[in-house]
């Protein structure tokens, strides 16, 4: 049976309600951690994203597990009708909130509380969906995957940004010792949850990139897929079509 990560070990709840108990508890931290933490290359995957996402030209997006909304108020360069952000954390959704509002983009971009696994949505309703380090946290992966493919259009596009692992021997070396050790005590020491950052290490260290990952998006009924890597691999962005 394979081995579910979570953040909280010793916890009965289930991972999606540790998930949102991380996520609210973090959530004002959250984007000074992202920044920080990557070194500010978070912001330069984000624009990578978006460049693949501006060769589609959709209208209607929806940003599955949203967070704070950084990638939809990146998306909208794309110049789309309308965004959904969507996501699990009533915290979070509320800082994306106030970032929208400061930014006047609250007509264009609509946040939505809800479950990635079970989305609100009818099928065929959207050009395409991103996801930016979010399915790392689904409880199931390939329930996540299906649930998007639904709400696609047909021909409608997947956009995955997700963490992978560097090749590079002495990179990858260095990228191992920097998340398991540095990022769980820097993340300790600013969110004040020791178990977050931790998670971050763990989930990353346990979830399937590259090759694995295109055959479950494949196994999930999606064509035409396509992967790209980032900063030596230490992100990469898959994109699929339904």
């Amino acid at each position: 049976m394979k081995k579910i990560v979570t953040p909280y070990k010793n916890s009965c709840l289930s991972k999606k309600e540790q998930i949102v108990k991380m996520f609210d508890k973090i959530s004002k931290k959250y984007d000074f951690l992202n920044h920080f933490l990557s070194l500010g290359l978070d912001i330069y995957w984000r624009k990578q994203l978006v460049y693949h996402v501006k060769k589609q030209q959709p209208k209607n997006i929806l940003d599955v597990a949203t967070g704070t909304c950084d990638l939809a108020i990146a998306l909208i360069k794309v110049k789309p009708n309308q965004i959904i952000g969507l996501d699990i954390s009533k915290k979070m959704l509320e800082i994306g909130s106030e970032k929208l509002i400061k930014k006047s983009l609250n007509h264009i971009i609509k946040l939505q509380l809800g479950d990635s696994e079970k989305l609100p949505f009818r099928k065929d309703e959207f050009d395409a969906v991103t996801v930016s380090f979010g399915l790392r946290n689904l409880e199931s992966l390939e329930k996540g995957l299906s649930e998007i493919y639904r709400v696609l259009k047909p021909k409608g596009k997947l956009y995955i940004l997700e963490f992978s692992k560097p090749k590079i021997f002495i990179f990858s070396k260095i990228y191992q010792f920097y998340f398991k050790y540095v990022v769980p005590m820097l993340g300790k020491i600013f969110s004040k949850d020791s178990h977050a950052y931790n998670y971050l290490h763990e989930s990353v260290d346990k979830f399937p990139y590259g090759f694995k990952l295109i055959k479950i998006i494949q196994n999930a009924n999606y064509i035409k897929i396509k992967n790209y890597t980032l900063s030596f691999g230490v992100a990469s962005i898959y994109i699929a079509e339904k």
